[in-house]
């Protein structure tokens, strides 16, 4: 049987040697590590989100008579919170 052939990939993947089972402590620290990387991805994508909702209230706040004051209002108070709130969190996120 041919043995295919295998190409080097640049990045964070790893290669596993599928010849050779894995110990449970190794499937173990493999999850671990995917989990981490997919917590931090949401996490990213949860401040991304909020970057947006910032801008969107920013715009309604200043939005004039179109929208309603207590709407404006609160707008208002959501732009100012939900950026510095998204920076503490990647902040939080990028330490571990």
């Amino acid at each position: 049987m041919k043995k295919p052939n295998l190409t080097l990939v640049e990045g964070d993947s790893q290669v596993y040697d599928l010849s050779k089972p894995e110990t449970p402590s190794e499937r173990i620290r493999r999850l671990q590590q995917n989990a981490r990387a997919l917590a931090h991805e949401q996490v990213l994508a949860l401040t991304s989100t909020m970057d947006q909702l910032a801008a969107m209230a920013a715009e309604i706040a200043a939005g004039g008579e179109a929208y309603p004051v207590g709407v404006r209002e609160i707008c208002e108070r959501m732009s100012e919170e939900m950026g510095p709130r998204a920076m503490t969190i990647r902040a939080l996120a990028d330490r571990d």
